[in-house]
């Protein structure tokens, strides 16, 4: 999802963008981006949105294709990533601009099926130096995309079996697999690959901790953060950490609390798909603990055992903990509360309750009174328990 902070999007720069259908005088001054799209149709919009910012964005410009050409012109103090959007959100180019004259090129495939966007192909800017950096720096990919291909070869029936055994709520199936020595091996392999992926990311971020490309690139390899990132950040320079990305990163990473609000009613679904008002949950319950989690959560999955005993101790006083995944991956999520057996209410987000709660960093808890008022936040573990104890004597 292509996000905003716009007052820190103000504050930090001053973009005057506008559609560009006149010839731009050539100036170091200003940039201006001109593209040309094969095979995509006359009057397909094309939006420019800031990017790596991991809120929701709202275009700085925007125009129309015509003759599968379009242009925007603008100035940046600095540069910046955009994110070059065709249509209603059917497909994008990543772009680095700068204050240089830019040329934009691709071919417009079919739409993917899964993702229901464009396929592009044949991708190339010119005229950006700080993109052809960027491009240079992320390169490395390529190579963690084959070998997460190459890793899953011959492992396509196991993968669909614990796809329907997970489908048909199967556990005893589930856990045979599990238990599969064939499963155990591909586990190895993709605990290998996602070592090599942390480091491959943690690598690029601080050799550029000097500077605002350490920030964005954490922003580009974190999908979300957790406290575990925030000694990552430590280490940046000042300048690093008060340029434009790095004010971004750290409201990421340290966000605003939430205490003494009153949460909204949010209308969720379950691991069946069937559609959940949070309000019910509450209902009855003297205490709610909200936990916001992920199955790819390493801190958040190694919580749940403090929860599971929190919830056996507390439950029958009045104490009820929601958990409310961000998982994009809906497989990943069914499969990790098929691994934990949660015995609580367990939701998927849509975005909007994370949004809510201005939840940027996971493992996030807040616990929340009979009122619906937000009475304190992050308790885990002992501080948790502790707290529950003082409550619900």
């Amino acid at each position: 999802m292509i996000k905003t902070v716009n007052k820190v999007l103000g504050l930090c720069f001053i973009l005057l963008v506008v559609s560009c259908k006149k010839k731009a005088e050539k100036s170091t001054d200003a940039y201006v981006l001109k593209g040309h799209i094969e095979n995509i149709a006359d009057g397909t919009t094309v939006k420019l949105l800031p990017g790596a910012t991991h809120s929701n964005e709202k275009a700085v410009a925007e125009t129309t294709v015509e003759n599968g050409e379009f242009s925007f012109s603008g100035k940046l103090e600095e540069p910046r990533l955009f994110y070059v959007v065709f249509g209603d959100n059917q497909g994008f180019i990543n772009a680095v601009l700068e204050n240089a004259e830019i040329s934009l090129s691709a071919k417009a495939g079919d739409l993917d099926e899964e993702s229901g966007r464009i396929v592009f192909s044949d991708e190339i800017i010119t005229g950006s130096e700080a993109h052809d950096y960027y491009r240079e720096q992320i390169a490395f990919k390529e190579e963690l995309e084959q070998d997460y291909a190459d890793y899953h070869k011959g492992y396509e029936e196991l993968s669909r079996l614990l796809g329907k055994a997970r489908g048909d709520n199967d556990d005893k199936l589930m856990d045979s697999l599990l238990n599969t020595s064939e499963y155990k091996e591909f586990e190895q392999k993709e605990k290998a690959f996602f070592e090599k992926v942390e480091k491959k990311s943690t690598d690029l971020i601080l050799g550029h901790k000097d500077s605002w490309w350490g920030p964005l690139f954490m922003l580009t390899q974190y999908a979300y953060f957790t406290p575990e990132q925030r000694p990552i950040f430590e280490q940046f320079s000042e300048e690093a950490k008060n340029s434009y990305y790095g004010q971004l990163l750290h409201e990421e990473l340290f966000p605003k609390g939430m205490k003494g609000e009153k949460v909204a009613d949010f209308n969720l679904k379950d691991k069946d798909g069937k559609s959940v008002q949070t309000t019910s949950v509450f209902a009855g319950k003297k205490y709610i603990l909200i936990d916001f989690w992920a199955s790819w959560c390493a801190p958040c999955r190694k919580e749940i055992p403090n929860l599971k005993k929190a919830y056996e101790e507390f439950s029958g006083k009045g104490f009820e903990i929601l958990s409310v995944s961000i998982d994009q991956k809906h497989d990943a999520w069914l499969k990790a509360l098929a691994d934990e057996n949660m015995p609580w209410p367990n939701l998927i987000d849509d975005g909007s309750m994370s949004d809510a709660f201005a939840v940027k960093a996971i493992p996030a808890t807040f616990l929340v009174d009979e009122s619906g008022t937000v009475i304190a936040e992050n308790l885990r573990g002992e501080a948790l328990d502790e707290k529950l104890k003082e409550l619900l004597p």
